[in-house]
């Protein structure tokens, strides 16, 4: 799970992106000393997720800062709902906002679309699950929204995991290696305790893939059919995964199959953003910052 260092690396990063040179405009028009009141608000409706981490980067821009976090990560939110309020000065919320509101609606999209592919297989006992298909430096962040919107988190780098995939089969191919050989020599030299899981594309890979005894195999891109004779073929014991071209139309389709696991690359790639606001209370109304 995503550590409080690996959070302050990114978000830092982030910061450095929008305003290591300042903000001009700011400068330009906002003296330090004016205080103001600002209010987070959601214009859609979704999960929130990345509450906290929109809190903190106002507090790194500015120590001073009171920033009040009002709703909890994996709430549903709609419209208009008050998310967060900010008081401080007017130039440091400024300067925090973009970035800020950037990861709270990335995040909220992420974790919206992965509730979204929850429901659709609830009742199944079917998990769904991530990739590393995620955008860079981000990847740990996104896989806190995918555990907060009740997803399951795969392996967050190549080390910490073994997945022989269709590229590592052609290479070894190249040197005489079959699937059953490649898994047997993977798990003779894998780290004690780690498990293996191989990729297979059609009905022949798996008959030989089964012979390597895996201890998870992923069906890739394979149709309903496939997948069902698959599931009947593969041992209990081995953990049954499905993934590639997995939609909200047809994830509760592949769900009944009878596989384990499905994986879904564009929950983190392609998750549409939940859009959040900022707007400055002022006498007689309020005005929105953009």
């Amino acid at each position: 799970m995503t550590t409080q260092s690996q959070i302050e690396k990114i978000t830092d990063l982030a910061l450095e992106e929008d305003v290591a040179r300042g903000d001009i405009t700011t400068k330009i028009l906002i003296p330090d000393s004016l205080a103001g009141r600002g209010t987070v608000y959601a214009r859609g409706e979704g999960m929130l997720v990345g509450g906290e981490v929109a809190r903190m980067i106002f507090l790194k821009v500015d120590q001073m800062t009171t920033a009040e976090l009002l709703v909890d990560d994996g709430k549903q939110v709609k419209p208009g709902d008050v998310i967060l309020t900010v008081t401080g000065r007017v130039s440091s919320i400024l300067k925090a906002e973009r970035t800020a509101l950037n990861f709270l609606s990335h995040l909220s999209g992420v974790a919206t679309l992965v509730s979204r592919y929850v429901e659709a297989v609830k009742g199944t006992d079917v998990a769904i699950a991530d990739t590393r298909k995620t955008m860079p430096g981000m990847r740990m962040l996104e896989k806190y929204a995918v555990y907060a919107a009740g997803g399951h988190n795969q392996r967050p780098d190549l080390g910490s995991g073994i997945l022989i995939k269709d590229n590592h089969l052609a290479a070894a191919r190249a040197k005489g290696i079959g699937i059953a050989e490649a898994v047997a020599k993977v798990r003779a030299e894998a780290p004690d305790g780690m498990k293996v899981a191989i990729e297979v594309t059609n009905m022949e890979e798996l008959a030989e893939a089964i012979k390597g005894q895996p201890d998870s195999i992923m069906l890739d891109n394979m149709s309903l059919e496939d997948i069902k004779e698959a599931v009947k073929l593969i041992p209990d014991k081995v953990l049954v995964e499905a993934s590639g071209g997995i939609t909200l139309e047809n994830v509760r389709q592949v769900a009944e199959t009878g596989v384990d696991l499905i994986s879904v690359g564009a929950i983190t790639h392609s998750a549409k953003a939940l859009d959040f606001s900022l707007e400055f209370s002022r006498p007689g109304g309020a005005a929105k910052v953009d």
